[in-house]
């Protein structure tokens, strides 16, 4: 069964690109075929790629952050660390909604068992003047994977970009909550209180220190498993 997620987030900075990466890693550990995009990217330094968010998920799917490589995975890419409609504009370029969605659909087509298109920002973030990553979504009707962190204030932050996700009718098959780093709350605490608000699957992922993982994350492989 072939199955296909988009990967959006409460907000900036809370993970997504590290959890997309290891959602990858698990798909291959049970022997998933698999693919993953970061169709638009902002902050991008061309300079140094091995450094961006593409090359992280380049070397999750065991492949070299060549510029074929980046071009078929993160097509839009912006230098200005701003949202894309804020850093087209700035560049003097525009995004062509369209073309994405159509990227993404093709991408839906391919061959593996397991896609994920990682968006940018959170689920609100405009990407032109008429849409959003929302609209992003739903146009590709895919089930969405939302990820939280745990940091003091994520609990209205994940129930405002649930309420958006709900009103528009895009399936959410989990929310993933990403512990942050240096934060007052307890990851069982932010999960335990958002388990009493929502019956939709939560996955907690615990901080580790890098010499404690080389990107396996034991607990997100359930969410591939038979």
């Amino acid at each position: 069964m072939r199955q296909r997620f988009f990967i959006t987030s409460t907000g900036t900075g809370v993970g997504k690109t590290f959890i997309t990466a290891a959602l990858v890693r698990q798909a291959r550990a049970l022997g998933k075929s698999v693919a993953a995009y970061k169709p638009v990217i902002s902050g991008y330094d061309p300079v140094h790629p091995d450094e961006s968010d593409t090359a992280v998920l380049l070397q999750s799917l065991g492949k070299p952050a060549s510029p074929e490589n980046i071009d078929r995975i993160s097509p839009w890419r912006f230098a200005t660390p701003l949202a894309p409609s804020m850093a087209a504009r700035t560049e003097k370029v525009a995004l062509d909604f369209e073309a994405l969605v159509a990227h993404g659909r093709k991408a839906a087509e391919g061959p593996e068992e397991i896609m994920l298109i990682e968006g940018i920002g959170g689920a609100m973030v405009p990407l032109d003047e008429r849409h959003t990553v929302l609209d992003w979504i739903e146009a590709l009707e895919m089930q969405a994977i939302l990820v939280a962190g745990s940091y003091l204030g994520t609990l209205s932050h994940t129930f405002t970009a649930l309420a958006v996700l709900q009103q528009r009718q895009i399936p959410i098959f989990a929310i993933i909550v990403n512990e942050s780093d240096d934060s007052p709350v307890p990851l069982s605490a932010t999960v335990g209180e958002l388990s009493r608000w929502t019956r939709l699957p939560l996955v907690p992922v615990a901080r580790r220190k890098a010499e404690e993982t080389d990107g396996d994350i034991p607990e997100l492989r359930a969410l591939f498993a038979p």
